[in-house]
C-alpha cells in the first residue's frame, strides 16, 4: 500500500491544515458540516485556518466545498499520520 497519495483510500488518519481566507466563520461552518457532529472533535481552529484529522481521501471533497463557496484555499499541509481510523 501507498501511504499519502491520491491511491490511499483507508481508513487511516492524516493531520491536514488547511490555510483558508475566513469570513464569519463560513469555511468552519462548511468543514464542521462535512466532519459531521461525530467527528467535530477532529476539527482544531488555528490563526490562519483549520487542522483536521482525516483520511487522505477526504482532501479533495473539503476543497471542493469550500471553493464552492467560494472561501480561498491558500495552501493544504498534510502532516504526520495518525494513530485513528475514520470509522
Amino acid at each position: 500500500m501507498e501511504i499519502g497519495t491520491p491511491k490511499d483510500y483507508s481508513s487511516d488518519m492524516y493531520f491536514i491544515y488547511f490555510e483558508v481566507g475566513e469570513i464569519n466563520e463560513q469555511a468552519l461552518k462548511i468543514i464542521q458540516e462535512y466532519l459531521g457532529p461525530e467527528k467535530k472533535n477532529h476539527l482544531r481552529q488555528l490563526p490562519h485556518g483549520y487542522e483536521i484529522e482525516m483520511p487522505i481521501q477526504c482532501v479533495p471533497d473539503v476543497v471542493r466545498e469550500l471553493v464552492g463557496q467560494d472561501i480561498g484555499i491558500y495552501q493544504i499541509v498534510r502532516y504526520a499520520k495518525s494513530d485513528k481510523s475514520w470509522e
